[in-house]
């Protein structure tokens, strides 16, 4: 039986993009800032107070967890995170979620009449 992840959706957008920022690999806190803007095409852009508010919530909500340095030559003052399974899982139903929100979108706007011009 699959948990209720009911509690934890809808995501806030900065979350939702942290998430999916995490989704493909491990990054550090510039990393997801960069990765947020090209991902969002930069029309959202995360700044380092939103960015480290938000994953020490989803740290602290076990969605988000510290990942260890890829190399030893990396710099030792950067902290790496990234997306825990219960994370992707709860990414998956908020996606699903905006799935259905956007078909039901998209039906409404298909039946709206459009405005007849003068």
């Amino acid at each position: 039986m699959k948990a209720d992840l009911t509690p934890f959706l809808p995501l806030s957008p900065p979350a939702l993009y942290i998430l999916l920022a995490l989704a493909g690999e491990d990054r550090h806190g510039y990393g997801i800032m960069q990765e947020v803007a090209r991902q969002s095409g930069g029309q959202f852009k995360l700044g380092p107070g939103t960015l480290y508010d938000n994953l020490q919530k989803l740290v602290q909500k076990k969605m988000v967890a510290e990942a260890p340095h890829p190399s030893a030559d990396d710099d030792p003052r950067r902290r790496y995170y990234r997306l825990t399974p219960f994370g992707r899982d709860v990414l998956r139903a908020d996606i699903a979620r905006l799935e259905t929100v956007v078909r039901e979108a998209r039906g409404a706007l298909g039946r709206v009449p459009s405005p007849r011009r003068a």
